[in-house]
């Protein structure tokens, strides 16, 4: 069958369905279907082709997130019962538990306790027998969860180091008391551990939170409690949990029903008796127990993504790197555990054979802090912070696989005893040696792009485009265009971004749109609420929208898409990494150092840069719209299956205006040329001629300089590597970047041997040789015995035995 019978037919289909009319059929566990009359998609609430049933049956909970702890009430919207009806919750098709319904016929579902973040899919049945209404709700990391359902530990420190030297008394916890319904609470203490259990068929490990004991029962809901904490040596062996709270009238440990919880943390103050009795010894023994156990798993450094070499690069590559909140120069950077830094980023993806993260922290300067000069250096974890796909099985759980394999070796080490050095020695800094920065491709103003090779050109086509093809890679960029219209209402002969719709292999489709003055997101046709949470872990996909006007897609491969809303115009930013390098086409160009073959069709003829006209670049562009079949669009709209659906995916009627000269008579032109200066001023020009809105012009100026100072910041910089500090010496410096000089000398009684400063060079490497300290009375034996030449020589051989003794 050719390939416009299969899209006669393909629109054949969609008209069909489109011109039924919705009857009585139900969406009873059809959830995300389209059936012959009626829809039971997201998308029929704004197509007004829903089944009757829908909002019922595919219903929407308030509120939409919960930590993974669980124990937070989900409203189900839009469905009403008897106070006295029926209500049963399956989770993920496993769980299932008794619902709720109040006295106003509300029915709630109470969140379970999982080891995974992300949407989880659940179902109700309201007979008791048939599980036929279906929704979803988002399980968080419990550090993203609500802080105001949170039970907040009272001086942190003290909850941590309890029975350490100067650390005793009262520990003290806070909660809102009115979210929980009870005129007393129970507060109970749950412990995380991850036990062998030898199942035949999955990971020997396995994650368990357990209730282990009440702190106390049937006390007032006032919203505070404190106690002094004893050692309970037959629970000693649980070293981290939660506290969690809940209605007196529960029982002890029990499952499935409203809570409130505190963050994960160290149980210092429960520990044996000889913790308290000689803390530094106790936490030795741990450590070098640890010590043991780390040289015999698997080595999880090698696979570890490298850190960028500057505080620049590490903010600006999105697509591999987030902020360590932590450790974060935007809120004051406090990072206790990294003295010395300013701001830590961590690596986005866990690593894929062992789950282990990367983690990358800077000084005032913008210098890659390490190990080898500080404790307050980046280091690597076993377990990555954020857990990894699939979770649930160890060492992938969210923050408890990392707090138990990273977290509490720090403390046994660092913290509780003077040993850090094994510490680091299992947790080196990587440095930034093998760091490759990502390249950026942008689309901006009315509509300009500059591709990864930094090749710019206009194209105003409208229509539905591919920004990046990769076949090899299974990653799809497309976009939407609109022509361009004014606040007063007057369409301009020019076109600007509305829509960016993505995949990579298979991942969840994400598209983020304009929508008045925000981005609005949508997940597989879905629109995406980001009231409750900035950060949302999908599949394949994650997505971070810091604010309505910015939304960053990051797929698992490191690519990444940042969206911007400036003055009610969209600016794209595409960051892909090294390994696409030859591997991408699309308007963004094919990303190989070489500006010359950007202009690449489908086809793969390319059309020359240098002598090219603006309607041999318009029709380039033209031929890059999508097929019907391909596209990744939502049609939620008359406007949007008008527009771009039932018509061709470029718009042939639809003439730019090329370009516009500046009349010396133009009362626009004073401003305009004032405003349009610097880099970017064509752009600028362009766009406000064409509007005749020096408000347009100055929003690509803008967006043109964020590119500017995204490449800048993305500049490759050459590294020579971490070098050491000789021993029985110092070392001034610890920038180890080309250009930067180290000086090294030798302490009092000793002398220098080899280079006394070393210069990194654009090739990578250190000029001279490692320097070490030998002192004066070994020095004076050899001279006396051997003579000023042979004593070199002497003196060579006898470091070579030393540093072959060192290793």
């Amino acid at each position: 069958m050719g390939a416009h019978m299969k899209e006669f037919l393909f629109f054949w289909r969609i008209l069909t369905f489109l011109s039924s009319k919705t009857s009585g059929l139900t969406c009873s566990s059809k959830c995300g279907s389209a059936l012959e009359e009626c829809s039971c998609q997201a998308t029929c609430l704004s197509l007004t082709n829903c089944c009757s049933d829908y909002n019922q049956t595919c219903f929407q909970v308030s509120p939409y997130s919960s930590s993974m702890l669980g124990g937070r009430a989900l409203r189900i919207l839009g469905l009403t019962l008897p106070s006295d009806g029926s209500l049963l919750c399956r989770f993920k098709r496993e769980t299932e538990q008794q619902g709720i319904v109040d006295e106003e016929g509300h029915p709630y579902c109470i969140s379970p306790l999982l080891y995974e973040t992300g949407w989880i899919s659940f179902d109700v049945s309201t007979d008791g027998a048939n599980f036929d209404r279906s929704g979803e709700y988002l399980s968080v990391h419990p550090n993203k969860a609500d802080p105001s359902y949170q039970v907040t530990l009272v001086n942190s420190t003290l909850w941590q180091n309890y029975g350490t030297p100067n650390m005793a008394g009262q520990l003290s916890m806070t909660w809102n008391s009115s979210l929980v319904e009870s005129e007393n609470v129970n507060v109970e203490l749950w412990g995380y551990r991850e036990v062998n259990r030898n199942t035949a068929g999955s990971s020997p490990l396995q994650a368990e939170i357990r209730y282990l004991y009440s702190l106390g029962r049937n006390i007032p809901n006032t919203g505070d409690f404190s106690f002094i904490p004893e050692p309970r040596e037959e629970f000693s062996v649980w070293e981290l949990g939660n506290i969690r709270i809940t209605a007196s009238s529960k029982s002890e440990g029990e499952r499935y029903v409203q809570a409130l919880w505190s963050e994960g943390h160290v149980l210092a103050w429960h520990l044996e008796p000889s913790f308290r009795e000689d803390s530094s010894g106790w936490a030795e023994k741990k450590c070098r127990q640890w010590d043991d156990l780390e040289k015999k798993l698997p080595n999880f450094l090698d696979e570890l993504i490298h850190c960028p070499c500057t505080l620049a690069q590490a903010r600006a590559d999105t697509g591999r790197f987030h902020t360590d909140y932590s450790c974060n120069i935007e809120t004051g950077s406090v990072c206790t555990n990294h003295p010395g830094s300013v701001h830590c980023v961590r690596a986005i993806q866990a690593s894929s054979s062992h789950g282990s993260g990367q983690q990358c922290c800077y000084d005032h300067t913008g210098a890659l802090v390490l190990t080898g000069d500080s404790v307050g250096g980046s280091t690597p974890d076993r377990a990555h912070n954020w857990g990894s796909s699939p979770y649930r099985e160890p060492p992938r759980v969210p923050g408890y696989s990392h707090w138990l394999y990273d977290v509490m070796s720090f403390c046994y080490c660092c913290l509780w005893s003077d040993f850090c050095h094994i510490y680091l020695n299992h947790r080196p800094s990587s440095g930034c040696r093998r760091y490759q920065p990502p390249r950026a491709g942008v689309v901006f103003g009315d509509l300009h792009f500059i591709t990864f090779d930094g090749l710019s050109y206009t194209f105003s086509g409208r229509g539905e485009y591919y920004l990046v093809f990769s076949a090899d890679r299974e990653l799809r960029v497309q976009a939407r265009t609109e022509q361009l219209k004014l606040k007063n209402g007057t369409l301009v002969q020019a076109t600007q971004l509305s829509s960016l719709a993505m995949k990579e292999n298979s991942s969840d489709v994400i598209e983020v749109r304009t929508a008045d003055d925000h981005l609005q997101v949508l997940r597989n046709k879905k629109i995406m609420p980001f009231t409750e949470q900035r950060w949302m872990d999908l599949q394949g996909v994650f997505v971070f929208a810091p604010c309505p006007q910015k939304v960053t897609v990051i797929f698992s491969s490191g690519a990444a898409v940042e969206l911007r809303l400036h003055e009610g115009s969209m600016v794209a930013t595409v960051l892909l990494p090294a390994e696409f390098s030859n591997h991408t086409l699309g308007l963004l160009g094919r990303m190989n150092s070489d500006p010359t073959d950007d202009l690449m069709t489908q086809s793969g003829k390319v059309i020359s840069s240098a002598n090219a006209t603006l309607g041999e670049i318009f029709t380039f562009g033209a031929r890059w719209n999508i097929s019907k079949m391909s596209s990744l669009f939502t049609y939620d709209s008359q406007y949007l299956l008008d527009s771009y659906f039932f018509p061709s995916s470029h718009d042939s009627a639809f003439v730019p205006a090329y370009s516009l000269h500046a009349k010396p008579d133009d009362p626009l032109v004073a401003d305009m040329l004032s405003m349009c200066l610097g880099e970017g001023a064509q752009f600028c020009i362009h766009d406000t001629l064409i509007s005749r809105s020096l408000a347009v012009g100055n929003a690509t100026l803008r967006a043109h300089q964020h590119y500017q100072a995204l490449m800048e910041a993305l500049q490759p910089v050459v590294s020579c590597g971490w070098l050491p500090t000789p021993r029985n010496g110092r070392k001034n410096g610890t920038h180890y970047l080309q250009g930067k000089t180290l000086g090294f000398t030798c302490n009092e009684g000793y002398i220098l041997y080899k280079s006394t400063e070393r210069t990194c060079l654009e090739e990578g490497m250190w000029t001279g040789e490692q320097p070490y300290c030998i002192s004066d009375d070994k020095v004076g034996f050899i001279l006396g015995a051997f003579g000023s030449l042979s004593a070199l020589v002497a003196m060579g051989l006898m470091l070579k035995l030393h540093n072959r003794k060192q290793a």
